[in-house]
């Protein structure tokens, strides 16, 4: 299932390719602004509730696919590049493991626990809601 997942983000970030290779902008544009949403970490300076959905907020593809398409119809080329380049950045990120975040800190992401490897959390912590998988902070 795990390659499976990443290949479907793989597919989509060439998605992302495809589009901005329409867009009216150089190619250098595409590297140089991948890792601007990333600046959205910059919230768990203030704590990890926060930073988490600053983080989720920029790192949804949602809101990419929405900065895209109003973009789109406005004719405002800006905006496109703008949800081309979330969702591009989005697609990478999953494809590297890093996923939505928890409000219990970075480390706690729905495609589970980065950095060091922890212990995985027992069924029943999950199902009780005692462990951080249990509950998301998407929004």
């Amino acid at each position: 299932m795990k390659t499976l997942l990443k290949l479907e983000e793989i597919a989509q970030f060439l998605l992302a390719l495809v589009l901005f290779n329409q867009l009216p902008f150089a190619w250098w544009w595409f590297p140089a602004l991948l890792l601007v949403p990333d600046v959205s970490m910059l919230g768990y300076l203030i704590n990890s509730k926060i930073g988490a959905y600053a983080y989720n907020f920029f790192h949804h593809k949602a809101v990419a696919i929405l900065a895209g398409a109003t973009g789109f119809l406005l004719g405002n080329p800006v905006l496109l590049l703008m949800g081309v380049m979330l969702f591009a950045h989005s697609a990478l990120d999953r494809m590297l493991g890093y996923g939505l975040k928890f409000t219990t800190g970075f480390q706690d992401t729905h495609l589970g626990r980065i950095g060091k490897q922890q212990p995985r959390p027992t069924n029943e912590a999950v199902r009780s809601g005692t462990h951080p998988e249990s509950s998301p902070s998407i929004f």
